[in-house]
């Protein structure tokens, strides 16, 4: 079995235990940002993986949710974030560079632009990881979408590129505000095609670490500020504010999400389809 894992802080919960051995999971571990894991199990190179939304949506009839396992948040997420040089309902026209390492974030995004900001940039494909924060000031652009740990280091002052942006978006918050739902940024799905006893016992290795981790987060949250800079006090703040279950409330945010995804052409009507239970 080959499972994927997204390296970033956000994935520590998850995988805390499975780290530190508290929990033994029967499989190799591979790690890769968001659009890599898409990519890989879109190609049939992984058997379960966490992966966007978005990928799920497209291509629904590929894979099985594992229930009750997911990345979201009902409020701030504080990792997913529009940084700007100017208010957000002025960008039409601006350039606004957008991380290729996520599918939802971007597709996020678009929505708010289209229905929230009622506006029209030009969107440009572009790095947004930790590494590419020194380059922010490289690429002409009025406002960037960065997710992940780097965008928690602009947003907690661990970077100082923060004060270029005197305008900030949590696409959490800004979702929330639109829809009175939470939102699922990321899901774990099986291969509809691997062993179900083998996805079962991989889904049932994962909750535990996940269960674990949400006992330990202050581990993790000493952890994750070592890893990026962020204090621990932060960190612990981040972590605290993200859900990794997927019941009804979350389900009804993936819902609203697709359905406006769906009527804008951008992915095929479907409906979710879950491993079924052991």
């Amino acid at each position: 079995m080959r499972v994927g894992r997204i390296p970033y802080i956000n994935c520590y919960p998850v995988y805390g235990a499975i780290d530190r051995a508290i929990v033994t999971l029967d499989a190799n571990l591979v790690d890769g940002v968001p659009t890599k894991l898409n990519h890989a199990m879109a190609a049939g190179a992984l058997d379960v993986s966490v992966i966007s939304a978005v990928e799920y949506a497209r291509d629904a009839a590929r894979y099985l949710l594992l229930p009750d396992l997911a990345i979201s948040c009902d409020g701030p997420v504080r990792s997913v974030m529009l940084f700007s040089r100017r208010p957000a309902e002025s960008l039409g026209g601006g350039r606004v560079l957008v991380s290729r390492s996520s599918m939802t974030s971007v597709a996020l995004l678009r929505l708010m632009f289209e229905e929230v900001w009622r506006t029209e940039p030009v969107f440009i494909p572009s790095d947004a990881e930790v590494s590419d924060l020194v380059r922010a000031g490289t690429e002409q652009h009025d406002a960037r979408l960065i997710i992940g740990d780097a965008a928690l280091m602009l947003t907690s002052g661990a970077s100082e590129l923060a004060a270029d942006y005197p305008y900030v978006y949590d696409l959490g918050s800004v979702w929330k505000e639109w829809t009175g739902l939470p939102f699922v940024f990321a899901v774990w799905v099986a291969q509809r095609t691997t062993p179900v006893a083998g996805s079962l016992a991989v889904h049932a290795q994962l909750i535990e670490s996940r269960d674990w981790g949400l006992e330990h987060l202050d581990q993790l949250a000493a952890q994750a500020a070592v890893a990026t800079g962020v204090s621990r006090p932060k960190a612990l703040e981040y972590l605290s504010g993200l859900d990794y279950g997927l019941r009804y409330e979350h389900l009804a945010g993936l819902t609203a999400f697709f359905g406006k995804l769906a009527a804008s052409g951008r992915v095929p009507n479907g409906s979710l389809a879950f491993l079924p239970a052991a």
